[in-house]
């Protein structure tokens, strides 16, 4: 008896799209406290189903299959303000005040990290007992607000102002998303002539117990502009940071302007540029290219897909997302909006 085989037929349609779905059934969830304000805790859950990703494509001059890009997530330091520079140096008049010698150099590895991290990490490594991280954080805020970042300095990154402005007028969602604490994004943006309402939401460290590496800033970026994680991509310069919007489960575009590429590339970024004046609005519509568009055929969970902390903590200065619109006025986790001040 033969066998007659028949080559099976493929079907003709379009290759299913990424998409990300909200499920009330998931497990993932934010939880925001607010201590000083004396608001009741409030928990969200960002839904999110579990997704099928498909196989790698380079989305450059193709259809977006990872997700289209709505929403750019700026880092500060080091991406819009030339300030991890003289970051270093206030940290290093900190220490000159307590009687420690510290180079530049010494808080290069703790670089993207906040403010407590960048100061406390060298206090560490230096084996220096009884270091009020607190008081060394206020101390170096006086000095950097006041020899740093005066109002118009010119810390601002050539063509910072022009990129936010673009993605702005291609309606794009743009926000802040910084490891610095709200008082230090405030005066860098002041001093680079970047106005606060150029932003549809500021995300800064004070709110958060877990920064960079962890995801949840870029993760709370996500929920109060209200767009999915996929269609967001995150622009900076510290390793940390491109770790975090990895694990954030978001692209990445790293700049130079901080540490080497050879550095960044251990993150895994979508695209390296050297400087931000380099991205263009091609770059950020077409999400990069690289391993955050890469793809394969199995769905995984979302707890695979997106690990954050195991509490996504928020603790702080901070009020009910609810108090802030995610239309027609500034967002803001971190500090208040300057028009609730």
């Amino acid at each position: 008896m033969a066998l007659r085989l028949t080559p099976s037929v493929l079907p003709t349609h379009d290759k299913p799209k990424l998409a990300t779905l909200f499920n009330p059934t998931s497990n993932f969830s934010f939880k925001f406290t607010s201590k000083s304000l004396g608001i009741l805790p409030r928990k969200m859950s960002l839904k999110v189903s579990a997704c099928q990703k498909l196989e790698e494509k380079n989305v450059r001059g193709s259809s977006p299959e990872w997700g289209k890009v709505s929403a750019v997530l700026f880092d500060m330091d080091g991406v819009l303000c030339n300030s991890e520079e003289p970051s270093r140096k206030a940290a290093v008049d900190v220490f000159a005040e307590m009687g420690v010698h510290v180079t530049v150099d010494d808080f290069v590895p703790f670089m993207g990290m906040g403010e407590a991290n960048f100061l406390g990490g060298v206090a560490s490594a230096k084996g220096i007992e009884g270091f009020d991280t607190e008081a060394a954080k206020k101390r170096f805020f006086e000095i950097y607000l006041f020899k740093y970042a005066k109002p118009n300095s010119g810390i601002g990154f050539p063509g910072a102002f022009e990129l936010v402005s673009q993605c702005k007028s291609n309606g794009l969602k743009v926000a802040v998303a910084s490891s610095a604490d709200r008082i230090k994004v405030d005066a860098n943006l002041a001093a680079a002539g970047l106005p606060i309402t150029m932003f549809d939401a500021i995300v800064s460290a004070d709110a958060f117990k877990n920064l960079k590496p962890a995801p949840d800033i870029f993760l709370a970026a996500s929920r109060i502009l209200d767009v999915p994680i996929s269609e967001c991509i995150v622009i900076e310069d510290a390793l940390a940071g491109v770790q975090a919007a990895k694990a954030a489960k978001m692209r990445c575009i790293a700049v130079t302007t901080t540490l080497a590429e050879d550095i960044l590339k251990a993150g895994e970024p979508s695209l390296i540029r050297k400087e931000i004046s380099d991205i263009s609005l091609e770059d950020i519509l077409n999400g990069g290219s690289g391993s955050h568009n890469v793809m394969v055929q199995e769905s995984q969970p979302i707890n695979d897909l997106a690990p954050a902390s195991p509490e996504f903590n928020m603790t702080g200065s901070i009020t009910e997302l609810s108090n802030y619109p995610t239309s027609g006025a500034v967002s803001s986790i971190g500090g208040l909006p300057e028009e609730m001040l």
